[in-house]
């Protein structure tokens, strides 16, 4: 093979990152802006919005030899099954080539007894796509959704250019772990990616894995990160960290729309609510690691609130669709460009015997998958909310 090019990736190689952070070995794309980490602070969420859950490597050659040289950082949970290493998705002019994992890198071992984090450094590691067709071409790089990685150049053998600009629209969507693609097995099988690709759109992913929390400093980058289309699946979280009463969840959910609204005055804005979770529909959280599971060498989880305690303000799911419905029905009438969606409609009660948690928490891949088309026909399709009829 002939000597291959080095090129150090920037910020005009990536797509679906808010921020790129320069290290001293190359690139970590983030999720949320510099600013939103120092305000947040939460190790959960910085964890999350480092996993770069639809961010894309996207450049123009004609090589036919692409190597990726990054350094991943993996999370081990003692006492649970080994979790599996990052996958990286190549496309070709938007059809898939080839995918596979970088197995060296950083381990961080969380403890979720103890509440604690070690972190064990270690070295980038690389992957290699071979076989690219001759001739010019688009390629894109999906990375995985679920593992933080530091990029730190491309070798190739021929250059490579920056990505022409999309003409497609873009699309943002924040939600929680389910968003982000918790249980999927690649980048482009989370239920977001899914969509996307089915309704010819750009993603710009803030699904954030316990994080969907009506934050303000979220609320205010989502105002400044220029859409065509936004999305909020809001729900989950709320009930799941016990985080709120009733009360709050409507005061909160008025000022997230608030502040969003203060940026994208007419943009389509489709609130999501909560896909089915039998555990949690009618009781409250907290969610809690469930012990038996942990002994059976399994990660699953259980609802650890009190049903009573609904009737003093707890929330469950069925009270925060009720209000999430209630809210979107009282604004829409002087805000026309607002939209609800019961997330039942993405997986709801015939769709359990057959597709069940299996953490009782997260879809599996055929799951995500069947939400994503779901959301394509009903937000992109007919009289959805982001038609573009």
């Amino acid at each position: 093979m002939t000597d291959l090019i080095s090129t150090r990736i920037t910020a005009d190689h990536l797509r679906g990152a808010l921020e790129v952070e320069v290290t001293d070995r190359g690139v970590r794309p983030h999720r949320l802006p510099a600013w939103a980490r120092r305000q947040l602070g939460d190790p959960q969420l910085l964890m999350a919005e480092s996993q770069p859950s639809g961010v894309r490597l996207a450049f123009r050659t004609t090589a036919t030899h692409v190597e990726l040289e990054a350094l991943p950082t993996k999370r081990t949970y003692p006492g649970a099954p080994p979790r599996p290493d990052g996958v990286y998705e190549l496309q070709i002019d938007g059809r898939p080539h080839d995918s596979g994992s970088i197995v060296a890198g950083d381990q961080v071992v969380i403890d979720v007894v103890a509440g604690t984090a070690e972190t064990h450094p270690g070295e980038p590691g690389t992957l290699a796509f071979a076989d690219l067709p001759l001739g010019a071409k688009e390629v894109v790089i999906w990375l995985p959704h679920d593992e933080t990685v530091e990029l730190v150049s491309v070798r190739t053998d021929a250059r490579l250019e920056p990505p022409l600009p999309s003409a497609r629209r873009t699309w943002l969507h924040h939600g929680s772990s389910i968003s982000q693609g918790s249980h999927a097995t690649e980048p482009t099988g989370t239920w977001p990616v899914v969509a996307a690709t089915s309704a010819g759109v750009d993603l710009v992913n803030l699904g954030l894995g316990g994080s969907a929390l009506l934050d303000p400093a979220v609320a205010r980058v989502v105002r400044d990160t220029p859409a065509d289309l936004i999305s909020l699946k809001l729900g989950i979280n709320l009930v799941n960290t016990d985080l709120m009463r009733r009360r709050a969840l409507v005061a909160g959910v008025h000022g997230f729309l608030d502040t969003i609204r203060d940026g994208h005055p007419e943009t389509p804005l489709l609130v999501v609510s909560p896909v089915l979770c039998p555990m949690h529909e009618e009781t409250p959280g907290p969610s809690a690691f469930d012990p038996e599971s942990m002994a059976d060498g399994r990660l699953a989880f259980r609802a650890a609130g009190d049903p009573a305690e609904v009737a003093l303000g707890k929330l469950t799911l069925q009270v925060v669709r009720e209000v999430l419905a209630a809210v979107v029905e009282e604004r829409s009438i002087a805000d026309p460009h607002l939209s609800y969606l019961d997330g039942r409609r993405l997986y709801g009660e015939s769709d359990v015997a057959a597709l069940p948690l299996p953490d009782r928490l997260h879809p599996d891949p055929e799951t995500h998958r069947l939400m994503g088309r779901r959301f394509a026909d009903l937000a992109f399709g007919g009289e959805g909310a982001f038609s573009d009829r």
